[in-house]
């Protein structure tokens, strides 16, 4: 494997691939059955899986469906920069949230989607507008989507549920 140096391009070959696919469908995998299905050596994956995770290709997290535990909402925030030299630095300010999901640049008529992952009332989508997406310098505006149904859609959980179960 080979990193490129804005390690936005890491090189991985099909065997690699075939690793991410079966580790996308089970996490827990054993290393042996994965070099089963791969027919290649235990010890042949076992590195593959250790330089995937060390290129940050890879990251083997436990997921849940949020909408089966019933306790949580999840909102897409479209965001337009007002000004484009700001998009690294509002994206990385985003993703500090302990709300946010994720948060991606986009083609379109909006510059930046954000996930959130909210405690479930309608005054935490108020608060996380209102009170962090406001203080970010070059948010010129903002649209919010709460997923109302979902498909298979696995979420890990955000750190703010960690002790606050009730």
């Amino acid at each position: 494997m080979h990193r490129e140096k804005n390690n936005r391009n890491i090189k991985v070959d099909d065997t690699d691939l075939a690793i991410l696919h079966y580790l996308g469908q089970d996490g827990r995998m054993p290393v042996r059955e994965l070099a089963e299905k791969l027919n290649v050596s235990p010890p042949t994956v076992y590195t593959r899986i250790k330089n995937l995770l060390q290129s940050g290709v890879l990251k083997i997290a436990g997921q849940v469906d949020t909408f089966k535990l019933g306790q949580y909402q999840s909102v897409l925030i479209a965001i337009n920069i007002g000004d484009d030299s700001k998009m690294e630095q509002v994206m990385d300010a985003l993703v500090e949230f302990e709300e946010v999901q994720w948060a991606a640049a986009v083609t379109g008529r909006y510059d930046i989607f954000v996930e959130l992952a909210l405690k479930g009332s309608m005054e935490d989508l108020f608060v996380f507008h209102a009170e962090k997406l406001a203080s970010l310098e070059g948010v010129a505006d903002s649209e919010s989507f709460v997923i109302t149904r979902n498909r298979n859609k696995w979420s890990p959980l955000p750190p703010f549920t960690v002790g606050n179960s009730k």
